[in-house]
């Protein structure tokens, strides 16, 4: 598994989300508490950046109507989504974010 080198972990705001470019796939780097997560960038319901959404109770929001994905699993937790959008694993080292676009299921 090949894991890139996206930002520093200080690029990410606490309970808030910065998007990114890995390899060509627009991601979501999503702090949610302690944790560090990723998930596609694109909402799964309305092709919009989920980046700019609101980050709360480990979800992210799509800012346009409303539906909200969870962190872990990238499943909608609400509609109007129906459809999860893609997770990728996350390691943190020396304060830099690394992302492996490897599905973690």
């Amino acid at each position: 598994m090949t894991f890139v080198k996206v930002c520093s972990l200080q690029e990410i705001p606490a309970d808030g989300a910065l998007g990114v470019e890995v390899e060509d796939t627009p991601v979501a780097l999503v702090r949610s508490g302690d944790g560090v997560f990723a998930v596609n960038d694109i909402c799964s319901h309305a092709e919009v950046s989920l980046s700019e959404g609101e980050v709360y109770d480990g979800t992210i929001e799509c800012w346009l109507h409303g539906s909200c994905f969870d962190l872990r699993s990238g499943k909608p937790t609400n509609p109007p989504a129906t459809q999860p959008v893609a997770t990728y694993k996350v390691k943190v080292e020396d304060g830099d974010v690394y992302v492996s676009l490897g599905s973690q299921d």
